[in-house]
C-alpha cells in the first residue's frame, strides 16, 4: 500500500499536534522531513522510542523543533510501518509538515484510513474498528468504557463462539458429503439442536441491550414540560450550564421548542424546552403548544416543571396529563426559593416523588440527578457487550431470524442439510458484524479439523 499521511489531532489550535504516517516506506519518506539532533536517521531509532529533532519544510528550512517515534509493521496500529511527529499545535506547523510529507511522496489519507488497513492487515475486527468512532464520539463515561472495551474486542469475543459452533455445523456436514471415505462422524440432530438453541439464546440478550445502547449513544430523547413562566427554560439552561434559552418574566417568551445535549445523574438527555402548554390565541404561540405535544408524544423521559409560588390551575392540569403520556416522568416543584403555595405530597399518589428545585439558583438538581440515574441504571450487562451500533444490531437480527428459522425446520422434522441454507445465512449475517469471510473460513476449518487429504 501507498504511504498516506494526516493530521490525527484536528486542525484547531492547541498545545500539541500530531501528524500519523502509514505505509510501505514510510521510514524513508520521513527521513526527508525529519531531523534528528542525535544525527542518526529516524528509520534507524529503536522502536517506540521518541527521538528530538527537527522537522522541515518542503525547502528544507526548520518549521518546529518536535518529537518523532517509529511504529514497524507488523506490531503497529495499522499493522504496517507507521511513524508518528508530535508536534507543537500549531495549525500552520501542522499544514507545513502535512505539505512537507506529500511533496516526499505520501498522499492524503482518506476518513478513517488508517483504521481500515488495521482491519484490512488483520489487527482488528470490524467491531473493534467501528467501537474506534464510538469512543471519539462518547459523551458521558458509560458510553466511553463500553467502546473501549468493544475496542479491545470485547464484543468480537461475544460474538466468535457463535460464529465458530455454527461453522462447526456447516463444515462437519460440508466434510461427510464431500469425503465419505475419510470416516467422519454425521452430526446428530439433538446436537445441532443444541448447537442452535445455545446460538440463539446469546444473540437474543445480545440484542436485548440495543435499547440501552442508543440511550448510550444517542441520549434519551427529554421533553421540559410546563405551563408558560413554570422555569422550563431556566431548568434548561441550569442543566447544559450557560443561557441557552431566553428567560424573561413574560409568559410565553419560548415559542418553539429548543434542543440541547446534557449529561444529567451519568445519563445524556436530548433536553427539548417546550413552550408552555396552554389554550393560546396567539396563531404563533398556538404553534409553539402543538409541538410542544409532539415532543411530548416522542419523548422517553419528562421533566415536568410546575411553578411552586402560585397555586395549582387547570392549565397546570393539563400540562400534568400531557407528562402522564410519557414513559418515565420526573416532577418537579421549581422556584423553591420563593414561598411555596401548594404541598407537594398533594400531587404524590399520582406523580410519584415531587423534587423541590429552583432552576434559577440551582438548588435541587442534585436530586434530579439522583431521579434520572435511578430511571436509567446500568443494568450489569458486561462493559462492551452493549449494542450501540444500529448496523450491527440489524445484522444480528437477521442472524437470529435464520437462527430460528433453522431450529423451527429441524424440530419440523426435515433433515440437517434443508437447515444448512438457514445456518449459513446465519454466519453471512454475524460476518457481516465482525468482518469474518464465511467461504474462507469453511475451507480452512475442513482442512483444519479433519487433516483431509492426509
Amino acid at each position: 500500500m501507498d504511504v498516506i499521511a494526516a493530521i490525527s489531532t484536528g486542525t484547531a489550535l492547541s498545545a500539541i499536534g500530531i501528524v500519523r504516517v502509514s505505509g510501505e516506506g514510510c521510514f524513508a519518506l520521513c527521513d526527508q522531513v525529519f531531523r534528528p539532533l542525535s544525527g542518526r536517521p529516524l528509520s534507524e531509532a529503536r522502536p517506540r522510542e521518541m527521538v528530538l529533532g527537527r522537522l522541515l519544510d518542503r525547502e528544507g528550512k526548520a518549521v518546529d523543533s518536535c518529537l518523532a517515534v517509529r511504529f514497524p509493521g507488523p506490531g503497529s496500529y495499522t499493522g504496517e510501518d507507521c511513524a508518528e511527529f508530535h508536534c507543537h499545535g500549531s495549525p500552520v506547523v501542522l499544514g507545513e509538515a502535512l505539505a512537507s510529507l506529500f511533496a516526499a511522496g505520501a498522499r492524503q489519507a482518506g476518513r478513517g484510513e488508517f483504521t481500515k488497513r488495521a482491519f484490512l492487515n488483520g489487527r482488528m475486527d470490524l467491531t473493534q474498528a467501528e467501537a474506534v468512532i464510538d469512543l471519539i464520539e462518547a459523551e458521558t463515561a458509560q458510553a466511553a468504557r463500553n467502546a473501549v472495551e468493544q475496542l479491545g474486542g470485547a464484543l468480537g469475543r461475544k460474538l466468535r463462539p457463535v460464529y465458530d459452533s455454527l461453522l462447526n455445523i456447516a463444515s462437519q456436514f460440508y466434510a461427510v458429503v464431500d469425503y465419505p471415505d475419510e470416516d467422519i462422524p454425521d452430526l446428530g440432530r439433538e446436537e445441532i439442536l443444541e448447537t442452535l438453541s445455545r446460538a440463539e439464546a446469546s444473540l437474543s440478550a445480545l440484542l436485548a441491550t440495543a435499547g440501552r445502547g442508543q440511550v448510550l449513544r444517542r441520549g434519551v430523547p427529554t421533553a421540559i414540560l410546563g405551563k408558560p413562566n413554570a422555569g422550563k427554560s431556566s431548568l434548561l439552561n441550569a442543566l447544559v450550564g450557560y443561557d441557552r434559552a431566553i428567560v424573561t418574566g413574560v409568559a410565553g417568551t419560548t415559542r418553539d421548542t429548543v434542543e440541547e445535549k446534557a449529561v444529567v445523574g451519568g445519563v445524556l438527555l436530548r433536553l427539548i424546552d417546550t413552550a408552555g402548554i396552554r389554550d393560546a390565541a396567539d396563531p404563533v404561540e398556538r404553534l409553539g403548544v402543538e409541538r410542544a405535544r409532539r415532543a411530548a408524544e416522542e419523548a422517553e423521559l419528562a421533566l415536568l416543571v410546575l411553578d411552586g409560588s402560585r397555586p395549582l390551575t387547570e392549565e397546570d392540569r393539563e400540562v400534568i396529563r400531557t407528562a402522564r403520556e410519557v414513559p418515565r416522568v420526573i416532577a418537579m416543584q421549581n422556584k423553591a426559593d420563593l414561598p411555596r403555595q401548594w404541598d407537594p405530597a398533594a400531587l404524590e399518589a399520582e406523580l410519584g416523588l415531587v423534587l423541590s428545585v429552583s432552576a434559577r439558583e440551582g438548588g435541587g438538581l442534585e436530586a434530579l440527578e439522583a431521579a434520572v440515574a435511578r430511571l436509567f441504571p446500568e443494568d450489569g450487562t458486561p462493559r462492551g457487550e452493549i449494542l450501540t451500533n444500529a448496523r450491527q444490531a440489524e445484522s444480528l437480527s437477521r442472524a437470529l431470524a435464520s437462527l430460528r428459522g433453522a431450529r423451527a425446520a429441524l424440530e419440523g422434522g426435515l433433515t440437517p442439510d434443508a437447515v444448512l441454507s438457514d445456518v449459513e445465512r446465519a454466519m453471512n449475517a454475524l460476518g457481516e458484524v465482525t468482518g469474518q469471510t464465511l467461504r474462507e473460513d469453511l475451507t480452512a476449518r475442513i482442512f483444519e479439523r479433519f487433516c483431509v487429504g492426509k
